[in-house]
């Protein structure tokens, strides 16, 4: 009598209307790190969007609280004085542990799929082509990495857009209006190609701006690579469909001598 159960692997790929998610190998240190440059991007990689955003969301409230940004920016400056005036001590002990949690909980994310990615393969586990409903619909297609990566230097949230990820789309447009429009960087930007330096450097709000580095890099790196991720697993996909509906089933290659 069988006593053990077979163990269910997870899907390579999920199509919605709204997005696309797919499985493939990650490097732990490479979403670690991103977690470093920004709590919640590490997850977002991963896919864990909902934890993701919650990090994006928190880093953003504690951060502008606390007045981070502005303080590192003074610490840069050299004016450590002006850099303790404006920081506040309230909520920045909580700040610390939700951080250093970010860091190890992606990296730890990203091993526990790698292995999950691993079995997947070995079992070919199912991958879905289309979903289609009454608004809208998704597929599997080959996509171009440096059109990802050209829209996304444009405008963050265009690459992820191409890739048919509407609600991460939307979330980093989002964010990045308004880090642009409290931060007053367009007005800097205006003053500066007039010639307008110190006056460039006036209007800047340190503690926004510092926000938009961040999320501009972000959104160019997951464009270039999710899209990479997505065309090797629309090769696989279709290597595998011809291969079980045209491939006879004991079809074999024989080896045979060499011909000089």
């Amino acid at each position: 009598m069988k006593t053990g159960s077979k163990r269910r692997v997870l899907p390579r790929d999920f199509l919605s209307i709204f997005d696309t998610t797919i499985l493939h190998l990650r490097k732990p240190y490479i979403i670690a790190w991103w977690s470093v440059a920004f709590p919640g991007f590490g997850h977002i990689l991963l896919g864990h969007n909902f934890r993701g955003i919650g990090l994006i969301i928190w880093e953003i409230f504690i951060n502008t609280h606390s007045k981070i940004n502005a303080a590192m920016v003074y610490s840069f400056m050299g004016n450590i004085q002006q850099a303790n005036e404006v920081l506040n001590p309230k909520l920045l002990l909580l700040y610390i542990p939700v951080y250093l949690f970010g860091i190890w909980d992606s990296y730890r994310g990203a091993v526990g799929l790698n292995k999950e990615y691993k079995i997947s393969e070995s079992k070919q586990a199912p991958i879905r082509k289309y979903e289609i409903n009454s608004t809208g619909i998704n597929f599997l297609d080959k996509r171009s990495p440096l059109y990802a990566l050209i829209w996304a230097l444009f405008i963050p949230s265009l690459g992820q857009f191409y890739q048919h990820r509407i609600l991460a789309s939307f979330f980093t447009l989002l964010w990045t209006v308004i880090f642009i429009y409290n931060s007053n960087f367009m007005e800097g930007f205006i003053y500066l190609v007039q010639g307008h330096f110190e006056r460039s450097t006036e209007v800047l709000n340190k503690q926004w701006l510092l926000f938009l580095p961040s999320f501009y890099f972000f959104t160019v790196y997951q464009s270039y690579s999710d899209t990479v991720e997505l065309n090797k697993l629309f090769i696989k996909e279709q290597a595998e469909y011809l291969e079980k509906n045209f491939q006879p089933s004991d079809f074999k290659i024989n080896k045979g001598r060499l011909v000089e």
